[in-house]
């Protein structure tokens, strides 16, 4: 487990960076795949974790939040509008044009059991000494979370900070086929990158230091 920050943690994965999992506080932030379990309760198992909180309810973010819940006898905390993909089995269906190769891994050994949330979380709430963002697109209850003090992003997917085909590291918008609405992801993305944070941290990706780089990429794109 590496200390990004004052109470942020980014824990050890193989391969690094691919697949994020943070601790805030005492607040657990995404949960891998189905395959995550052990190495992040290995992890945490000496840490006051009092809540899971997740950026969204994709398979590689909630696989294992239900084993990991049951463990520690913790409640669970999504944005509201994925709340329903959380709590019922089998919500989350990939479009057509989604490769079969990755719909097989993610049935298989990503997506995690369907778990009740505890709290929705909107706009404002605060997590861990962070306050929620509500940052819709990617998914429909798409949220990060922001500390202005020492201005630290958790961003979850708003941008992805690697190619996940290639595995090389640099800025991208999420996929379009993973996603609900790139329009709204994109209206997201400019949101975040205005507050010109000293500290990203992505769900895919190595962390970025430099409060103009989102903003130089999104000036890039589309508007």
């Amino acid at each position: 487990m590496k200390q990004l920050a004052d109470d942020v943690y980014l824990l050890s994965a193989f391969p690094p960076n691919l697949i994020n999992v943070y601790l805030i506080g005492d607040v657990l932030i995404d949960a891998a795949t189905r395959q995550g379990e052990r190495r992040i309760m290995r992890q945490i198992k000496d840490r006051n974790v009092s809540a899971h909180a997740l950026t969204h309810a994709h398979p590689d973010h909630q696989g294992s939040s239900h084993a990991i819940c049951e463990q520690l006898d913790i409640p669970l905390w999504c944005g509201q509008g994925d709340v329903p993909t959380m709590e019922t089995p089998g919500a989350l269906d990939l479009p057509p044009e989604v490769p079969f190769p990755i719909r097989f891994v993610q049935d298989r050994f990503w997506t995690g059991p369907a778990h009740p949330v505890a709290r929705a979380l909107h706009e404002g709430d605060e997590v861990g000494g962070f306050t929620v963002l509500e940052t819709p697109g990617h998914s429909v209850g798409h949220v990060s979370f922001w500390r202005e003090s020492d201005r630290v992003l958790i961003a979850g997917d708003v941008f992805f900070n690697l190619n996940i085909f290639t595995g090389i590291y640099g800025l991208h918008e999420p996929p379009e086929f993973f996603s609900a609405d790139m329009t709204r992801n994109r209206e997201s993305a400019r949101r975040v990158a205005a507050l010109e944070p000293e500290l990203v941290c992505f769900g895919h990706g190595p962390p970025i230091r430099n409060p103009r780089r989102l903003a130089e990429f999104m000036a890039q794109r589309p508007a």
